[in-house]
């Protein structure tokens, strides 16, 4: 009776299924790319300098502490409803575990690279780009891959604003009682999730070997 169900979902509402999974995945990346591009730069001035390292870890795992629906809900008093409450939220999210994986992929270059790079007489530019980053590359990568699993499961909260997404199959199945719909949003949801975190394990592998 249930696959039965989840069979007659797919026949009548596939197109409309396409969009939930079109907007979670559109809210997931965008949400990922802001946090990259705050956590990352962050991460690496923050290695150079160890008291503003400890202060912006302190604080990036402060913001972990914070349930998203928290933040969700005190953005509603500013921001209202709709996306942009619900992609700041997970930006927020997002940052801690690039911040703090960049921070320690910079920290655990050896000195002795650098000393070495410095000796053949590379610019700060050509350590930075040939001996630092490809050896933080595979930290960074972990942060990226926790932050986004972390973002997409989170994202299902965007449907209590109105930021829709898988969400809404979940939520929806809640209010109705149908086991159908929570299992197609749930498993949709986990299995983005999961061939994310596969695919990114296999990029960072690939940066070792």
């Amino acid at each position: 009776m249930l696959v039965n169900d989840i069979l007659q979902y797919f026949q009548e509402n596939f197109s409309q299924y396409l969009i939930y999974v079109y907007q979670h995945l559109g809210l997931s990346i965008q949400a990922i790319g802001i946090s990259c591009l705050i956590a990352i730069p962050l991460g690496y001035i923050s290695h150079k300098h160890r008291k503003l390292s400890q202060m912006i870890t302190l604080s990036s795992q402060a913001l972990r502490i914070i349930p998203s629906l928290a933040v969700l809900f005190l953005l509603i008093s500013f921001i209202g409803v709709g996306r942009a409450p619900a992609l700041i939220a997970l930006v927020l999210l997002g940052i801690p575990p690039i911040l703090v994986n960049t921070t320690v992929g910079f920290l655990e270059v050896p000195a002795v690279m650098i000393e070495t790079g410095k000796g053949l007489g590379m610019t700060d530019w050509e350590l930075l780009k040939r001996v630092k980053i490809p050896m933080a590359f595979p930290f960074v990568m972990t942060g990226v891959k926790l932050a986004l699993v972390e973002i997409i499961s989170s994202a299902t909260l965007a449907t209590y604003i109105g930021a829709g997404g898988l969400g809404t199959l979940i939520f929806t199945g809640l209010g109705l009682n149908r086991m159908d719909l929570l299992l197609i949003g749930g498993v949709s949801v986990a299995m983005i999730a999961f061939t994310t975190s596969i695919f990114l394990d296999y990029i960072i592998k690939r940066s070792i070997n």
